[in-house]
C-alpha cells in the first residue's frame, strides 16, 4: 500500500504572516465528537481493493479475504436484532439473541502493515448507512465517554451495526476496563466490533503475544473476537527513500509564507502549547491547514510531552497534513530510553508517520 502524494500550494512570498498553532485553543462540542466517528480523511477513499499486500506476506492477502467476508456478514437488519427498543424507540433495549460465532475481529500486527487501512476498508464495506457505523481511535472513544457520560455513550452507539476501534490502548488499565465494559454493553446490544491495538510494554514486534494480551485484557469479551494476524514490514519504508534531511529555518519560514493554508511555529513553543490543549482537541487544532511548518525541532524533554506529540502526529497523519521542519530529524525526537521503554511502539509509529509527512512536504520548498 502507499501514502498519498505531497500536497502542493507553494506560491510567491507574501507579507501576511502564516497562522500559528499556538494561537489556537479549539473547543470541540460533544456532538462533533460523535459526528466525526468516521475514518479520517487519509482513509476516505481506501477500500479492500486498494490495499496492496506484500507478496512475501501471505497473511496480508488472507486478512483481506477474511475481512471481506466479515463485512458481508454484517448486512441486513441490525445485528441479531440487538439494541432495538420498544414502540417509538422508548424503553429499555430488547435482549438480543446470542450471536452465532465471533461478532468481532482483532487485527494483530506491527506498525505500518496497514491495519488502519484494513479497518477503514471494513467500515466502508459494511452495508449500512454511515450513521449506523462508528470509527475512532481508543483515545477518541474514551474522550467520547468523558464528554457524553457512560450511559449516554452506550445509548448513542448501541443502535450501530459496527464499531471500529483503532489503536486499542493496552497500557492504561483504567481506560482498558472502562472501554471493555462499554464494549460488553454494545455486544449485548448486537453491535459488531473490530479493533487494532498497541502491544503491552516489552512486546514490540511479538504479534502473537499482542493478541494474547488483548484478549486477556478485555476479559469476558474475548469470545467475541477472532484474532487475525497480519505480518509484514512498515509499508511506509517499503521501497521508499530515506527520510529527507531537515531544511534550514529560513527555508521553512519562506515556505510557510509562500504556502496558502500553512502554519508556522517554533517547535519548543508548540510542545508547550500542547500541554494546555486536551488531546481530544488536537484534530480541531489542525482544522483547515494544508501544511505545518516547524522550526528548531529538537528532542522532546520528557515522556508526557512525547505522548502528546504522538497524538498530534496521529492527527496530522490522519488528515494528510505535510510537515516541513528544520532542526533535528524526526528519528531523533525520542531518547534511547524512551525508544526502549513501555511506550516505544507509539514512538516508533510517530517517527514513521512524521517521516512520511516530511516526504510529503518536500515539494513545498521551491
Amino acid at each position: 500500500m502507499s501514502t498519498s502524494p505531497a500536497a502542493s500550494g507553494s506560491g510567491s512570498m507574501t507579507d501576511t504572516a502564516p497562522p500559528s498553532l499556538c494561537d489556537r485553543e479549539p473547543h470541540v462540542p460533544a456532538d462533533r465528537l460523535v459526528a466525526e466517528m468516521v475514518p479520517p480523511p487519509r482513509f476516505d477513499s481506501v477500500r479492500f481493493d486498494t490495499y496492496i499486500p506484500d507478496p512475501n506476506q501471505p497473511s496480508q492477502t488472507d486478512a483481506v479475504r477474511v475481512l471481506e467476508g466479515f463485512a458481508a456478514g454484517l448486512g441486513g437488519a441490525h445485528a441479531v436484532g440487538g439494541g432495538r427498543r420498544g414502540f417509538l424507540g422508548l424503553g429499555r433495549p430488547r435482549a438480543p439473541k446470542t450471536p452465532a460465532g465471533p461478532r468481532g475481529v482483532y487485527l494483530d500486527g506491527g506498525y505500518g502493515v496497514g491495519k488502519t487501512h484494513l479497518l477503514a476498508s471494513l467500515w466502508h464495506a459494511t452495508p449500512a448507512e454511515p450513521s449506523l457505523k462508528a470509527f475512532g481511535t481508543f483515545v477518541e472513544l474514551t474522550n467520547l465517554v468523558g464528554a457524553l457520560g457512560f450511559q449516554k455513550t452506550v445509548q448513542t452507539l448501541s443502535g450501530h451495526r459496527l464499531l471500529c476501534i483503532d489503536e486499542f490502548e493496552l497500557d492504561d488499565p483504567g481506560d482498558t476496563v472502562l472501554v471493555s465494559t462499554l464494549l460488553g454493553r454494545l455486544v449485548d446490544a448486537g453491535v459488531a466490533l473490530a479493533a487494532t491495538s498497541n502491544t503491552l510494554p516489552g512486546k514490540l514486534g511479538e504479534g502473537r503475544f499482542a493478541a494474547v494480551d488483548f484478549l486477556r485484557e478485555i476479559q469476558g469479551l474475548s469470545a467475541h473476537f477472532r484474532p487475525l494476524r497480519i505480518d509484514g514490514e512498515d509499508y511506509r519504508h517499503r521501497g521508499l527513500p530515506e527520510a529527507p534531511a531537515p531544511f534550514t529555518d529560513e527555508e521553512v519560514t519562506r515556505a510557510a509564507y509562500a504556502t496558502e493554508g500553512a502554519s508556522l511555529d517554533d517547535f519548543p513553543s508548540l510542545l508547550a502549547h500542547l500541554a494546555r490543549v486536551h488531546p481530544s482537541r488536537y484534530g480541531a487544532l489542525t482544522d483547515d491547514l494544508r501544511a505545518v511548518c516547524l522550526t528548531d525541532v529538537q528532542p522532546v524533554p520528557d515522556q508526557s510531552t512525547a505522548l502528546r506529540l504522538v497524538v498530534l502526529a496521529d492527527r496530522l497523519y490522519d488528515r494528510e497534513v505535510p510537515v516541513l521542519a528544520s532542526g533535528q530529524p524526526f528519528d531523533r525526537l525520542f531518547s534511547e530510553e524512551m525508544l526502549n521503554g513501555g511506550y516505544r511502539k507509539k514512538y516508533f509509529r510517530a517517527i514513521s508517520r512524521l517521516t512520511a509527512l516530511a516526504r510529503d512536504a518536500k515539494g513545498l520548498v521551491a
